[in-house]
């Protein structure tokens, strides 16, 4: 069963998110509260890590796992950013945006898409997942978590215990978090598409 670790969501445990990645080190999986709605993350170079992120999901390879970084910063060493890109990261993040981006050689191919050679890429918003971002030292991989055939992601962490106990390695309860999804907007073009609307409003980036 799952480690359940129970934190407070703007001041989080130091110690028992060190705890918490230590489990991802180890090649576990964890479900952490975000700024839109709970989420399984994962250590980026684990490939059995990455398959297992699909499993939970019922998610094939075509679909964009999202890296979790600490800041802009560390984006631009997972993603090309240019000089017109790099302007609708600042005023984004961090917050509940996904950018879909050229990867890097640093991104493994089992994580980007395997035609286009993009990655979904985002800073959080959220206390939590920021200071276990902190603790794992190194972006995460992450997909939000909604049960196979099911339309809207979990948002109790009791619940994931109940539901996920035995696939994940641990649960973090930061209590309820948005439920609302990222918006996600495709760069990886000539021009910027909005492909998903969700709790970042388009228009604050100039799109409609």
């Amino acid at each position: 069963m799952a480690q359940y670790f129970v934190v407070h969501p703007q001041n989080p445990q130091p110690r028992l998110l060190k705890q918490a990645s230590q489990f991802l080190a180890d090649g576990g999986l964890v479900a952490v509260p975000t700024d839109s709605s709970y989420a399984v993350v994962a250590r980026l170079d684990d490939k059995s890590a990455a398959d297992a992120l699909r499993r939970l999901r019922g998610l094939d390879e075509r679909h964009h796992l999202t890296l979790l970084c600490r800041d802009l910063a560390e984006i631009g060493h997972f993603a090309r950013v240019d000089n017109r890109q790099y302007r609708f990261l600042k005023l984004a993040t961090p917050g509940p945006w996904t950018f879909i981006l050229e990867a890097t050689r640093e991104v493994p191919r089992r994580v980007s898409h395997p035609s286009r050679k993009t990655i979904g890429i985002r800073v959080p918003d959220h206390k939590v997942t920021l200071d276990l971002l902190e603790a794992a030292a190194s972006p995460l991989m992450s997909t939000t978590l909604i049960p196979e055939g099911e339309d809207d992601p979990l948002n109790d962490a009791q619940q994931i215990l109940e539901r996920y106990g035995h696939q994940l390695a641990a649960v973090i309860d930061g209590g309820a978090c948005p439920l609302t999804p990222t918006t996600v907007i495709d760069l990886s073009g000539a021009e910027p598409v909005v492909t998903r609307r969700g709790g970042g409003d388009p228009s604050v980036l100039g799109l409609d």
